[in-house]
């Protein structure tokens, strides 16, 4: 017998080993899947499944963020939203423009506020006065048995009034004299026409500085060693005669940061005083009007 011979195995024998022997598993990734028509084998594991879109390099936070504003996404409710609040931020923008307009005096000094309130105060009261006057006036030509004469003598009262307005007759009532001399020459034509109009805003009627006298058109100008009026040059001390209340044109003049104060930084020395009367006798030639013609002619 050969070395090389294997026994014959006994019946029963391989089917003994059969059941011993453990089955197969099945490759990775086939687990629960069935072979469909033209596979070729089991996908290789971590491979992306057919059909799916390949993903690209990762974004950073910057992207993904502009990725997120744009293109925008608004809704109708937001969009009223923004609208209401664009409605409101106009609102609030007009509110607060109207409030800066009419505050103009919030960063007024006190002493600015008082003149200020003086002056309205004056004014006010001289308004009060001439509508008594003119309301006297009416009653006077209503209940006047001789209506014509009555109207006559208040022309001729008007006509003297408006004559010492425009400077064709002389004055004369209670008033003030104010004096400036300016050693220093600081005192400008710019100083006296704002010591003419606080003096005006007080209630002056008529007023004569250095012999001539102030109306609605004067006017003042420098000249080399002095001031103008009018074309005519005045020379210090300049010498205002003004005829008013004195109770109002004095304080005027005082009040704290007025026109004493100013004419003082410039160094020079103001004088107020009161005379008993004050006669305003400067005249100005009556001028005619080259085209204006009275309506009633």
């Amino acid at each position: 017998m050969s070395t090389n011979d294997t026994p014959p195995e006994e019946p029963g024998a391989s089917q003994q080993r059969a059941k011993e022997q453990p089955p197969l598993e099945p490759p990775a990734g086939t687990v629960g899947r069935e072979p469909g028509p033209g596979s070729v084998g089991p996908e290789p594991a971590g491979a992306e499944p057919a059909g799916a879109a390949p993903t690209g390099p990762e974004q950073t936070g910057r992207q993904r963020l502009a990725a997120g504003l744009w293109p925008p996404r608004v809704s109708r409710a937001q969009l009223i939203v923004a609208v209401l609040l664009f409605v409101l931020g106009l609102g609030l923008a007009i509110q607060v423009r109207s409030n800066s307009d009419s505050s103009a005096l919030r960063g007024a000094r006190q002493e600015d506020l008082v003149r200020i309130l003086d002056e309205l105060d004056g004014r006010t009261k001289r308004l009060e006065d001439e509508k008594q006057k003119l309301d006297d006036q009416r009653r006077e030509l209503e209940s006047s048995s001789n209506q014509a004469e009555e109207a006559r003598k208040q022309t001729v009262e008007k006509e003297r009034q408006l004559g010492i307005l425009a400077g064709t007759v002389a004055a004369q009532g209670p008033g003030i004299v104010l004096k400036i001399t300016d050693p220093k020459g600081q005192v400008l034509s710019d100083k006296l026409l704002d010591t003419l109009q606080e003096l005006r805003a007080a209630g002056a009627e008529a007023i004569q500085i250095n012999g001539v006298r102030i109306v609605a058109d004067s006017y003042f100008s420098d000249e080399e060693d002095g001031v103008a009026i009018d074309g005519k040059k005045i020379t210090q001390p300049y010498e205002f005669k003004v005829i008013g209340k004195p109770q109002d044109l004095e304080p005027a003049l005082n009040i704290p940061g007025g026109v004493v104060q100013s004419l003082e930084k410039e160094q020079a020395v103001v004088g107020v005083t009161r005379p008993a009367k004050i006669v305003v006798d400067a005249l100005r030639a009556a001028k005619q009007p080259d085209y204006a013609r009275s309506s009633s002619s």
